[in-house]
């Protein structure tokens, strides 16, 4: 088996949340950390590395890490036992007379990772390799005020359909969920536009009708998983993923971590304040991000100012209507995007992340969208000397972006690593 090479990054010097592990997270106490503790965030930054630069040696990752072959060989080769990974054809040593190295990559034939992407009144389900590749995926609809007995059967059956299509049992069962997600005990809290999802403790009723580990996330973290392991994220300490669509929302990378807050509450952007007084939102408050900065905004000011075909309206409409000279289109894609790069200018100003990844509707606009959220950015911000910020989209899709990330956290859930 050969494997193609790609650019190398080196692993880093020890993350600060490394360094919290291994401090302990609890106030006025101190915390040693555990050979397991410390096996897991090993095993994550080899595994990172391999998602970040491709296939590599032993003797290489040595190298990007900073330490010897023997401690490499003794994280890798578990997971090779495990059929996690692979070593291919052997190749030619740069160091005259030294022994060919074999790079190591996924095992193709490793178990797979069982995704779900649960909207409002849709379910996708697929099977995803360790590769990212995305297979047997099944979709269906579901009444988002109906009845959850039904919802259930509909869940059930389109996980079926496509557990059914994998070799061997999967790793487990990732599912990426709107709403507000009790992480900790896999339960969805509440979903304004989906009240049937409300309450539900889907880990327990997914786990005991499948017999699989379950883990669940709120979908924008899901993406930013995604991001991180799959996409713009990699090799990255520090950065956001923002979705927009008929909510708004987003999560934070931090210093090599997910946070996720007490119970995964952290990261409601859409509910984050940008204009006291403002119009209500679904969640009962005033001048939520989310009431200027999602579709259902923009579609009420395209009704406002007399576009054509207001309720169908989109980002990446609006920048092809603008490419073709519409003054009233560029005027409201204007507006949209200087919305949308409020609450960034907000979490700058709190996190100072400099990196931004761009999901949902408003990546729909490309970098043309990208840009002019960029240059409101700028010009809003506070900037630091020489500091950069980046503004981002993921162009594979939002939809596999999320289930990539919903397998990324049976992933590290399965080999319990640090993310």
């Amino acid at each position: 088996m050969k494997f193609e090479s790609q650019p190398s990054y080196s692993l880093g010097q020890r993350t600060p949340a490394t360094r919290e592990v291994a401090a302990g997270e609890n106030s006025g106490n101190v915390t040693l950390v555990s050979q397991s503790a410390l096996g897991a965030i090993n095993r994550g930054r080899v595994l990172q590395a391999l998602y970040d630069n491709g296939p590599k040696s032993r003797a290489d990752l040595a190298r990007l890490a900073g330490v010897n072959r023997t401690t490499i060989t003794g994280i890798v080769q578990p997971m090779i036992e495990d059929q996690l990974l692979i070593e291919g054809d052997a190749s030619p040593s740069d160091v005259k007379g030294g022994k060919p190295a074999r790079p190591l990559y996924f095992n193709p034939d490793a178990p797979m990772l069982g995704a779900v992407l649960l909207l409002p009144g849709t379910i996708q389900s697929c099977l995803v390799a360790l590769t990212g590749e995305i297979k047997a995926v099944t979709k269906a609809e579901f009444d988002p005020h109906g009845d959850t007995e039904a919802f259930i059967a509909v869940m059930t059956k389109t996980l079926t359909a496509t557990l059914s299509q994998a070799q061997q049992a999967p790793f487990g069962i990732g599912v990426a969920s709107a709403g507000m997600i009790d992480s900790d005990k896999g339960t969805i809290l509440t979903v304004n536009l989906a009240p049937v999802l409300t309450g539900l403790p889907l880990v327990a009723l997914l786990q005991e009708r499948f017999s699989l580990p379950v883990v669940i996330d709120h979908h924008p973290r899901a993406l930013l998983v995604g991001d991180r392991w799959f996409g713009p994220g990699r090799g990255q300490q520090n950065f956001a993923a923002v979705y927009t669509g008929e909510v708004l929302g987003g999560a934070f990378f931090i210093d090599g971590k997910v946070y996720r807050g007490l119970a995964g509450s952290g990261g409601e952007l859409g509910h984050s304040v940008v204009q006291i007084d403002g119009a209500l939102c679904n969640c009962g408050k005033h001048g939520c991000w989310e009431t200027v900065a999602a579709l259902p905004w923009l579609r009420k000011e395209a009704v406002r100012m007399g576009l054509p075909h207001p309720r169908s309206v989109t980002c990446a409409r609006l920048v092809k209507e603008t490419d073709e000279g519409s003054n009233a289109a560029e005027e409201l894609l204007d507006r949209y995007t200087r919305n949308v790069a409020f609450g960034i200018v907000n979490l700058q100003q709190t996190l100072s992340l400099n990196s931004y990844v761009l999901h949902g509707d408003v990546a729909g606009g490309g970098m043309k969208a990208a840009e002019l959220i960029r240059r409101h950015v700028e010009q809003l911000v506070v900037k630091r000397p020489g500091q950069e910020i980046s503004i981002t989209v993921n162009g594979i899709g939002e939809g596999h972006t999320a289930l990539r990330g919903a397998a990324g956290l049976v992933l590290s859930s399965h080999l319990k690593l640090v993310i």
